[in-house]
């Protein structure tokens, strides 16, 4: 590993859960309050509070010149550990080390004033980072151009919309050379074509400059294709640390996803014919699947039950594109199902989509009329270069029939 920038050593925060009710008249007010006197008189004032440790027994270090991956569930303790690492909220147990400058994103407007001008909040988060007003006066046409927003640059931020906030937040972060540059999850803000260009300053101030870079994001493909290394945390604690692959796998591993999932309720009409009754998407070793990268293989099974005996049944899965446009499907030749449970797995021996987030959608039909149909899952597919999309080997067009169908009678 490189020269260590960040070490964190026995890192724990604890919060107290106040249970206490709150009144809601003013009549309960006071009928609470004098109840609290008379308990604090006589002695028998209960606490009712309860320790919830937010972060415990985290220890990892970071070298400098890598990016490094956070992912976990909501209320993982991800954006704890950020607050913690950027000095806006003191541990309770263990400490950190950290040897630079620290420039952080973690939510829209930090580090802004909101009565200030862009101009001013950029001198202002200069000034933060000790550095002089030459210093900042040289990267300042960069950070405007970077974030496109000259026309707006002398208005107060407070009139700015979150997507403004955001790439002049990002820009300033990114452009006055901090050591260790922390971004939460709030890169999501952005459109698709601004979260490129971060994505690429990211690389270029990781690789180009050797500083460090911490990411937190939901969206597993560009973890995938920005971080060397990620932590995953879970309830608290880091449970794995390490490559980013075996991360997003063990990630994956732990998922309630991990169950078949969810599909819709039958209608009436369904249950007398046919219906889905439980969907997975695998990799090939047979690991829950959320995110691919291209080339990768992976599979969907498909439980499907025949209340009566279905002639010329056919079951087709398709990808939509996150503009909504199907650029694959497939689909099985007519069967004939018997009266009762059935497996259809569809399998793709390398992933011929592009670079995107994608709904998959199942319809199952019988002589050509529409049984069912509904959105089955999302699928992350991400490439080596999240700049230039794959394409789908037969262009931009649809791709038809690039996965293998296979059925068995459960």
């Amino acid at each position: 590993m490189a020269e260590p920038i960040i070490t964190v050593e026995n890192l724990g925060k604890r919060y107290l859960l106040s249970h206490a009710v709150r009144p809601d008249t003013l009549r309960d007010t006071l009928t609470h309050g004098a109840r609290g006197l008379l308990r604090r008189w006589s002695g028998t004032a209960a606490a009712r509070q309860e320790e919830f440790w937010a972060l415990r027994d985290v220890a990892f270090t970071i070298g400098r010149g890598e990016v490094v991956g956070i992912i976990g569930r909501n209320g993982a303790g991800k954006s704890t550990l950020l607050k913690i690492l950027s000095r806006i909220t003191e541990p309770t147990t263990g400490r950190v080390k950290l040897r630079g400058r620290i420039a952080s994103l973690l939510e829209v407007g930090t580090g802004f004033h909101p009565e200030l001008s862009g101009r001013e909040n950029i001198f202002l988060n200069g000034a933060i980072l000790g550095l002089t007003r030459a210093e900042i006066r040289a990267r300042f046409d960069e950070i405007v151009e970077f974030a496109g927003v000259d026309r707006f640059l002398e208005m107060p931020v407070k009139h700015y919309s979150s997507g403004m906030y955001v790439r002049l937040a990002f820009s300033v972060a990114a452009h006055l050379e901090p050591e260790i540059l922390i971004v939460d999850e709030v890169l999501a803000v952005g459109d698709l074509a601004f979260q490129k260009k971060c994505i690429g300053k990211m690389q270029a101030v990781a690789r180009g400059e050797g500083r460090t870079v911490l990411f937190v994001s939901h969206n597993l493909p560009i973890i995938r294709q920005l971080c060397t290394r990620a932590l995953l945390l879970d309830s608290g604690r880091v449970t794995f640390q390490g490559a980013t692959g075996d991360a997003l796998a063990a990630y994956a591993h732990g998922l309630d996803d991990a169950r078949p999932l969810r599909v819709p309720a039958p209608t009436p009409e369904q249950q007398l014919e046919g219906f889905v009754t439980a969907l997975w998407l695998e990799t090939s070793a047979g690991r829950p699947l959320v995110s691919a990268r291209v080339g990768e293989s992976w599979r969907a099974r498909v439980h499907v039950t025949a209340a009566v005996p279905l002639a010329q049944f056919v079951i087709a899965l398709s990808a939509l594109n996150s503009e909504g446009v199907v650029v694959q499907t497939c689909w099985s030749a007519p069967l004939d199902l018997a009266a009762g449970a059935h497996e259809v797995v569809f399998t793709q021996d390398s992933v011929a989509l592009a670079a995107d987030s994608y709904k998959l959608v199942l319809g199952l039909s019988v002589a050509g009329r529409g049984l069912q149909q509904f959105e089955a899952a999302r699928l992350e597919i991400s490439a080596e270069d999240p700049l230039i999309p794959c394409a789908a080997p037969s262009g931009y067009g649809l791709v038809l029939n690039s996965m293998q169908v296979s059925h068995t009678r459960l």
